[in-house]
């Protein structure tokens, strides 16, 4: 039987997590049956339980304000955003309410909130309903970030973001719903996946070689990006016969180096590939913790990988031009291998 597709596992978790605690609440616009949800993320919840899943008005910032205030009651809120690019519109009540909420009232308190949003070009949806807002959550404390992706474990992650006792946000590329779960093993004829930490929800996927030699460059990537940056490993070893590997991380914010440090040891150069464009990106971050580690040997160079400085446009070949892809992840190995 083939592998689950991730918006189907994603479905699942949400299902899981629900029939376990009755707590669990669900807010969000249109995600009632039968709609359920513009990816149809949320479908069947509304109708397997009755009177948790809420469908709310047009306003991002009430539904995070409202879901905070459940969440302080008690409850277990999820919320679930259209789009990501929409995350502007409550940014005062995830920064100012939600993400304060845990210290600010002279004892620490437990507030259990996830918040799951779209993001990510690639579909054509043009420059408002594209974006990877991921960077501009960065360094909110007590603010959790996590990515889905096709390598990690769907329920898992959701159970450990939404039993933090701190808010966190699931950013979910749009480009995988569509996709496969890939299950530690085998991905193809060329590389497999393994899984690093897999008793934090804060966990890593590692995509290698299975005949591996000695990988020369390393790419740490989230989400939908691990899988192109994996299409342009794929075409290095062919092509080049350029081995490097992958590591995903399913926590962005805090970074945690713990799990990938003997990896970063063994090879020569680091890559961190993300959607999101410069300034003040996640890439940045990661460097910066690298930079930091007191490495026994000369350094490895932190090479980052990052969508252009613009807009992105609705036609497709346009958009194909300023966002990363994998053909620029294949040129940036091979540029930073050359340098090594």
């Amino acid at each position: 039987m083939s592998a689950p597709r991730v918006v189907e596992a994603l479905n699942a978790a949400l299902h899981a997590v629900f029939a376990a605690d009755e707590r669990v609440l669900l807010l969000g616009e249109d995600v009632l049956d039968p709609y359920g949800g513009a990816f149809k993320a949320t479908r069947g919840l509304s109708s397997r339980f009755p009177g948790r899943v809420i469908a709310t008005p047009l306003s991002e910032a009430s539904l995070v304000s409202v879901a905070t205030g459940l969440a302080l009651c008690g409850d277990k809120p999820i919320v679930e955003f259209m789009f990501g690019d929409f995350l502007g519109l409550a940014f005062d009540s995830i920064l100012n309410l939600a993400s304060k909420s845990v210290s600010m009232y002279g004892r620490p308190l437990r507030l259990h909130l996830l918040i799951r949003c779209p993001v990510g070009a690639n579909r054509g949806y043009g420059p408002t309903h594209s974006q990877s807002p991921q960077k501009h959550f960065l360094g909110i404390p007590d603010l959790q970030l996590f990515e889905l992706s096709a390598f990690h474990d769907c329920e898992a992650l959701v159970r450990h973001a939404l039993d933090l006792g701190r808010p966190a946000i699931l950013f979910e590329d749009k480009l995988l719903y569509t996709r496969r779960v890939q299950s530690p093993g085998p991905v193809d004829e060329l590389f497999r996946c393994d899984r690093l930490a897999e008793e934090s929800g804060a966990s890593y996927a590692w995509l290698s070689c299975q005949d591996s030699r000695r990988a020369r460059c390393a790419v740490i990537a989230a989400g939908g990006m691990a899988e192109r940056c994996l299409a342009a490993a794929r075409s290095l070893l062919i092509e080049h016969e350029l081995e490097c590997e992958i590591l995903v991380p399913s926590r962005l914010y805090p970074f945690d180096l713990d799990p990938i440090r003997d990896r970063l040891r063994a090879v020569e150069r680091v890559l961190v590939a993300e959607e999101g464009g410069p300034g003040g990106a996640w890439g940045a971050e990661v460097a910066e913790r690298i930079h930091a580690e007191p490495w026994s040997r000369s350094q490895p160079r932190v090479v980052p990988i990052r969508s252009r400085d613009s807009v992105i446009p609705a036609a497709p070949h346009l958009e194909r031009t300023i966002v990363v892809q994998a053909e620029d992840v294949a040129q940036a190995v091979l540029e930073a291998a050359a340098d090594a």
